[in-house]
């Protein structure tokens, strides 16, 4: 606890109240200010108290401080975010992924005074975070973190932002690279058309696999979106706010076989229940239309009984990535169909695309050691000869480099 003392003192005007402390390195006993009331210096000393515990130390011209919690301070920030929202300043997605943060950080900050919080806790609470999830995790909950002390600042409720000094860690060693081979893609698509979200989840899983689209593409996708028809293949329609990019595809066999399926049940559900009133045009919804906020429990039930661990739904935009170069594709086809904004985001696949570059080449060198067999015992043909002639006997051998003797 850091050593803030008021003294009383008596003078020509009547009594004054002078704050003092200790200096928390040297101990060096110093002078803050002087009040005539003292109620006024008791809460200017339980504020020099507080930003001498979060391990700051006053400077001139600083301003009192606001103590808030952690918790208020997140509460202001999170109505400056649903501003944004409302001003489309900020899309759905990540206003949904900075709460989802802001509320993880507030089960471990939330009752603390913000201006109590030093770095050395918050860079404790990341190495956990690395230990328990990843790198990428987080780094997240740090810039989440910054933009909590950098509203608190605002509300004076701290001088000095402990996060400032803390720098993101390199996510580039810990960029997740796991996929599922065609085989195994079978059997958690095999595994899911047997769980009580048999009807929905298998054309989930294919939207992934097959197409690369991600949850929140997935989960806003409509039926409009859709053409089953076109060009007797299907045609789908992608929109993903993240990056404000759209993609449009043909529908892979599969895929469009999972989502016919799905319509129908879901056709077939209304009519027996006779619901008219349907609230969105969602692909992914409840009976009556509400739309599907989540569908995690039931993946992860799905890896559960396929036995594959270590595994996030996003692996499979992974999967869709990975396949491609392996069936073929290169990096630029893999971008463009992706919806990547820059190449460096596909380089992560380039390996892959060695292993094709490599099966390629065999296939080249087999072709030569074909040919080389197939004419190494024939005999002489004019067509084979280079300038459309027969070399003629009388032609004498070049001497070599080495050959003195010529």
């Amino acid at each position: 606890m850091a050593t803030v003392v008021i003294q009383k003192r008596e003078g020509k005007n009547g009594m004054s109240y002078s704050i003092r402390y200790a200096h928390p390195i040297t101990g060096e006993k110093k002078y803050f200010k002087t009040l005539r009331r003292y109620k006024a210096a008791q809460q200017e000393a339980n504020d020099l108290r507080a930003l001498l515990t979060s391990g700051n130390i006053p400077r001139k011209g600083d301003t009192k401080l606001n103590p808030l919690t952690f918790s208020e301070v997140a509460a202001s920030l999170r109505k400056e975010w649903e501003l944004r929202l409302k001003e489309k300043r900020l899309s759905p997605k990540t206003y949904f992924d900075y709460s989802s943060c802001l509320n993880r950080l507030e089960r471990s900050f939330g009752r603390r005074i913000l201006c109590q919080i030093t770095e050395a806790e918050l860079i404790d609470f990341r190495k956990n975070e690395i230990e328990k999830n990843s790198v990428i995790s987080a780094n997240r909950y740090l810039i989440i973190t910054k933009f909590v002390f950098k509203h608190g600042k605002g509300l004076k409720a701290v001088i000095q932002n402990p996060s400032e000094n803390i720098r993101l860690l390199s996510e580039k060693g810990h960029e997740r690279k796991k996929y599922l081979l065609p085989n195994e893609l079978d059997d958690v698509i095999k595994v899911s058309r047997s769980m009580r979200a048999k009807f929905y989840l298998p054309a989930i899983i294919c939207l992934g696999a097959e197409h690369g689209a991600s949850k929140q593409e997935i989960l806003s996708l409509e039926w409009k979106h859709i053409d089953f028809d076109f060009q007797g293949k299907g045609l789908i329609y992608f929109h993903r706010t993240k990056n404000d990019k759209d993609r449009t595809a043909f529908l892979m066999p599969r895929t469009k076989k999972t989502l016919l399926e799905w319509h129908d049940h879901l056709t077939m559900k209304r009519r027996r229940e006779n619901i008219r009133d349907i609230k969105s045009d969602r692909v992914f919804c409840r009976i009556d239309g509400t739309p599907l906020e989540s569908f995690g429990q039931s993946w992860r039930n799905v890896l559960e009984i396929a036995g594959v661990k270590d595994f996030h739904f996003h692996d499979l935009r992974h999967t869709y990535c990975s396949n491609l170069l392996l069936s073929g594709a290169s990096l630029k086809d893999v971008k463009e169909m992706i919806g990547h904004s820059d190449i460096s985001m596909t380089d992560r696949y380039s390996h892959l695309s060695l292993q094709h570059q490599q099966r390629v080449q065999e296939q080249l060198a087999n072709h030569y050691l074909h040919n080389e067999k197939k004419y190494r015992h024939q005999p002489w043909n004019d067509s084979r000869c280079k300038f459309g002639t027969k070399p003629s006997k009388s032609i004498k051998k070049a001497p070599s480099r080495c050959d003195l003797s010529a």
